[in-house]
């Protein structure tokens, strides 16, 4: 499948962006990585379709581990691979923002699985029209 692919059906839509790129790991710059993609969340949800992010599953996990700091040995076991695995559940992958290698993989791991691509909330097929 791809993003020309006609949808008629609501879908679960994996919203993948950077998350540390660019950050440094400065806290504040991180938090407005994730108000983008949860805004662009709420667009996902306005057109019909059930948005998710990694980050709402994993970071409560890392949390509960008693991780430290971002990146310590913790968080890289739990942070990347949920959102792999909830790849699986998803119907699309829509890519937003700037660098990410995370994102990045998030995206392949879409074509892998056979997923819808979706690079913009322009693309995204509007349920409700």
């Amino acid at each position: 499948m791809n993003s020309k692919t006609t949808y008629m059906k609501q879908m679960m839509v994996l919203v993948a962006g950077p998350y540390r790129s660019g950050t440094n790991d400065d806290p504040k710059l991180i938090q407005a990585n994730v108000n983008a993609m949860t805004d662009t969340a709420l667009e996902v949800y306005r057109c019909g379709h059930l948005p998710v992010m990694g980050e709402w599953f994993a970071l409560p996990l890392i949390e509960a581990t008693g991780s430290k700091v971002i990146g310590d040995e913790v968080f890289n076991e739990i942070f990347h691979p949920v959102a792999v695995q909830l790849i699986d559940h998803c119907d699309a992958v829509l890519r937003i923002g700037g660098s990410s290698a995370g994102a990045d993989e998030m995206v392949n791991k879409g074509y892998e699985k056979g997923k819808l691509i979706y690079h913009s909330i322009a693309e995204l097929p509007d349920f409700y029209k």
